[in-house]
């Protein structure tokens, strides 16, 4: 098969996995601008993004060779959870998960972000910190990817939406769950976020 502009991702993915090479660029091509300026709006720098973004086509590239892909036609909104995955892989090595701006709705997490605490408070600080993320762990699945992206990483709900392929309603929908929920696992275990 010949590539060209109207041919549809899922074809190209086929067509790639038959051996033609020339079809994944055509979707390198077609995304490249979306996944890197995803990819950059997270990092803010052009050398990391850049290797995130060579690193995501790395593993497109094995998985589809592997024939392990299986997303009916959703290329784009997988690479994209690819790409998002590699950066929080990025913010973990180097221990730089982005804090949000703080809200009312949002203030349990307030803690983590005062650069100003003593040794003391740094301590209490990152005991608040590992308790948080050992109660988001505890969340269903679907809430907690939205409750990540969202609070360590800035997203929008359209992106989130995007990203995991439902209706910005249905993240809004599961941040407020889990949102609910982190609360009723703070009651119930009486945890006390300050210090």
């Amino acid at each position: 098969m010949i590539a060209n502009i109207q041919t549809p991702d899922a074809l190209l993915v086929q067509d790639y996995i038959a051996g033609n090479e020339e079809s994944l660029s055509v979707l390198i091509k077609r995304h490249e601008s979306r996944i890197y300026g995803f990819i950059y709006s997270k990092i803010a720098d052009r050398d990391t993004s850049n290797d995130i973004f060579q690193d995501t086509f790395i593993k497109v590239i094995k998985t589809l060779k592997s024939k392990s892909y299986n997303e009916e036609g959703k290329f784009l909104p997988w690479v994209m959870r690819i790409a998002h995955n590699l950066i929080i892989d990025h913010f973990r090595k180097n221990k730089k998960m982005p804090l949000f701006r703080e809200t009312e709705e949002f203030s349990i997490f307030s803690i983590m972000s005062d650069d100003s605490l003593t040794i003391e408070g740094k301590i209490i600080s990152d005991q608040v910190e590992s308790d948080i993320k050992r109660l988001i762990d505890e969340l269903p699945q679907d809430q907690k990817e939205v409750l990540i992206m969202r609070m360590y990483q800035d997203m929008s709900f359209k992106e989130i939406a995007e990203i995991t392929g439902v209706s910005i309603n249905t993240s809004l929908g599961r941040m407020r769950y889990a949102l609910m929920n982190l609360r009723k696992v703070i009651d119930k275990h009486q945890i006390v976020l300050t210090n």
